[in-house]
């Protein structure tokens, strides 16, 4: 599976798919309504289509927050409901984080920018989504939790 799964940069060509992905019912209970502007809506963030196999799946997107006082990096993803399940989003949080870590993704992907390095991610408990497959993901990925 890791070998049919792709990270492309956000383009126009993606909008009309993403947009039908946002409406399923599993990515709608967590992404909430769709902005209007979606999936341009955040020019801070770092965002890729995920293909799987030529189709596209999802998103996730990346970026920090460089408050002086609180800053953190965050990861955002989505994947539809037909791909939930199969190992895409675990796959995508992996090359996530060692993009994040300074690691260089494949070729056909984009690094995020130095600002993004994080080191090995950290997950408080009261951050892990209340939903079985997404923290899985999360462990998988190689968050390990550091507070009850």
């Amino acid at each position: 599976m890791a070998d049919a799964i792709e990270l492309q940069p956000l383009d126009v060509a993606h909008v009309a798919r993403l947009r039908e992905l946002h409406q399923n019912p599993g990515v709608l209970r967590w992404w909430g309504p769709m902005d209007p502007g979606f999936p341009f809506d955040e020019a801070e963030s770092q965002r890729f289509a995920i293909v799987v196999d030529g189709q596209i799946a999802g998103l996730v997107q990346w970026g920090d927050e460089s408050w002086e006082e609180n800053r953190h990096a965050y990861i955002d993803i989505f994947v539809g409901d037909a791909f939930a399940g199969r190992g895409v989003g675990t796959e995508v949080m992996r090359r996530v984080i060692r993009a994040g870590r300074g690691t260089p993704l494949p070729p056909h992907h984009h690094r995020p920018g130095s600002r993004q390095h994080c080191g090995r991610p950290l997950l408080r408990e009261g951050r892990i989504p209340h939903r079985r497959q997404a923290r899985t993901c999360i462990s998988r990925a190689a968050f390990r939790r550091v507070a009850r």
